[in-house]
């Protein structure tokens, strides 16, 4: 991430602009991680949240988030000590992603105190702690010690003390090493001198159109290019830009005081909102993949006893054989016997045979064999037949899965997960993410009743409109409720995929529009890396759902197949 000293150092140029003086109103924790402070100043209410999961910032923010419905205790310990402090100063620790509030206010026996509220922005060492006036730490959102790997102790009651700087100070001119490592330059710059990011740097390397090797000239140009962005900072004369995937501070006019704030509030809103998307989905198919890793384990436990039950027909015939030569058999407990088949031209048949039991008893023996493995047959079949069905409706739930665009996508998955009883519990436990937990049944359903046209994927050609389900329960409701019965019904033969509807309003389509429609059926499948992909296409009055039967599944009838390649672009 690009949340490296230079940004900070911006960050609290602003916040120092805007928050001087201000009263703190209202904290808040809405995630375990992350702490975000009401505060009134000059006439506005502002909220600066810390964050310090992965995702480690500090900026201001106006995304709205919903809070527990009980306090965290250390959301309530800041409560307690900060609610109508001022802010009288922000500073940071040199370039190190360190932060500091210095708060002034009366406490509970109306004697004026100060307190730190420091903010340590350092990877998975970050940390949010109050200090008090005599540097001892009251409490901090992550309890510490040199025991757990620490370097020091953050605990109640104990003095707090600032991590060891180990790193240059890139304000000061540095002479060029004496020695020159074999090492790129922005890994010198990243290991010599805090504050940096490998994002910066590679965005100031190619600024300079210089490259990435430890000389002296390469060293001279980027420690002075560095250097100028940080005065650049102080006077409020840099902006925010996307770059590699990441974000990146320019010596460039800010359009706003509060400019780089609500930059670093858009990105990392929508970093969380993706990485809630990818924990929920994650969460839905590694729970989705161990149902089908148990009934695969099943399955083939139904396979070996239809295995054993291939030799249903031998055993009969043994019964059969043993019981019309008994007037002949003298010999009795012998391990075999060869008998003539009738069945087979007199051919030769070798029966196994108990040796403590006699002909007559073997015979009644294969008998009873034939008749249980007959009945069981009959019990593995249907349970296999069950299990296909079974594992066909999860793989299409797989589908949806990876098919799935928004969290309100996913809400709708696990809703027919939870109707179709999925769950071994009403309420399942929760999987790390705070998005993983059961929606109202009413609410929910109430969406999926109220569909209208507009809400399924569309596309519109050659003057048709083609309109294409995301999901098990929007297939069955495209299907059966908005498609008429002349409309054509898509789906990719023998493999999990949308239902795709090409509205006709008693026009003919012609065989070119039906192949681009087959088209966008195959993209929206399985088979959507594939090429020349099979689709059925039939009336949807040919088109039934069976009863009991899960979301999604039907049967259709007097279709056509075309062999199409996949693709969604018309």
């Amino acid at each position: 991430m690009a949340f490296d000293g230079f940004t900070l150092k911006a960050v609290i140029q602003e916040l120092t602009s805007c928050l001087l003086n201000g009263k703190i109103t209202k904290i808040y924790q809405p995630l375990p991680d992350e702490i975000i402070l009401g505060i009134y100043s000059g006439g506005t209410n502002y909220a600066l949240s810390c964050n310090i999961s992965s995702l480690y910032s500090l900026h201001l923010t106006t995304t709205s988030k919903p809070n527990p419905l009980s306090a965290p205790s250390f959301c309530m310990l800041l409560r307690k000590y900060l609610i109508g402090f001022k802010i009288k100063n922000i500073s940071m620790l040199g370039l190190e992603r360190i932060a500091t509030l210095e708060l002034e206010g009366y406490n509970e026996l109306n004697d004026l105190v100060t307190y730190r509220l420091i903010f340590e922005l350092m990877g998975k060492h970050s940390n949010i702690i109050l200090v008090n006036q005599n540097g001892n730490i009251i409490d901090s959102l992550k309890h510490l010690t040199t025991f757990s790997g620490s370097l020091r102790n953050i605990l109640p009651n104990t003095t707090y003390q600032f991590p060891e700087l180990n790193k240059l100070d890139i304000t000061n001119s540095q002479s060029f090493p004496n020695e020159i490592k074999d090492i790129s330059l922005s890994n010198y710059f990243l290991e010599q001198f805090c504050g940096t990011s490998k994002t910066l740097l590679n965005y100031s390397i190619g600024q300079l159109s210089i490259k990435d090797e430890l000389t002296l000239e390469n060293y001279t140009q980027l420690l002075s290019y560095l250097q100028n962005l940080l005065v650049k900072i102080q006077n409020h004369q840099v902006s925010c830009i996307t770059f590699d995937k990441d974000y990146v501070l320019v010596p460039l006019e800010p359009s706003s005081s509060l400019f780089i704030n609500f930059f670093l509030d858009d990105y990392y809103s929508q970093k969380e909102l993706l990485e809630e998307f990818t924990q929920y989905r994650n969460s839905l198919l590694n729970f989705i993949m161990k149902k089908l890793k148990k009934i695969a384990k099943k399955s083939d436990e139904i396979n070996k006893k239809i295995q054993e039950c291939s030799k249903t027909e031998d055993y009969q015939l043994y019964g059969e054989l043993l019981t019309t030569n008994l007037y002949q058999l003298t010999t009795t407990h012998t391990d075999h016997i060869v008998l003539e088949n009738y069945y087979q031209q007199n051919e030769l048949v070798d029966i196994p045979l108990d040796i403590s039991l006699s002909p007559s008893d073997n015979a009644k023996k294969y008998f009873k064999k034939y008749h249980k493995l007959k009945n069981t047959i009959s019990i593995v079949t249907i349970q296999k037949e069950e299990l296909e069905k079974e594992i066909d409706y999860l793989e299409s739930i797989v589908y949806e899965l990876q098919i799935a665009k928004t969290t309100a996508d996913l809400d709708r998955i696990y809703q027919e997960m939870e109707d179709n009883n999925l769950f071994a519990r009403k309420t399942p436990v929760k999987q790390g993410s705070k998005a993983f937990q059961i929606r109202p049944k009413s609410s929910q359903n109430k969406k999926i009743q109220n569909k209208k046209q507009s809400d399924f994927l569309s596309y519109q050609i050659d003057g048709f409109t083609v309109l294409v389900g995301k999901n098990n329960q929007e297939n069955d409701y495209l299907t059966l409720k908005v498609a008429k019965e002349n409309d054509l019904w898509f789906h990719v033969k023998d493999i999990q995929g949308s239902h795709v509807i090409l509205v006709v309003n008693q026009k003919e389509p012609s065989q070119e529009t039906i192949n681009r429609v087959a088209s966008i059926s195959a993209y929206y499948s399985k088979a959507k890396q594939s090429s020349n992909v099979p689709v059925d296409y039939t009336l949807v009055k040919y088109v039934k759902k069976l009863a009991k039967s899960k979301p999604g599944m039907v049967t259709y009838t007097n279709y056509q197949t075309v062999n199409v390649q996949p693709n969604n672009i018309i």
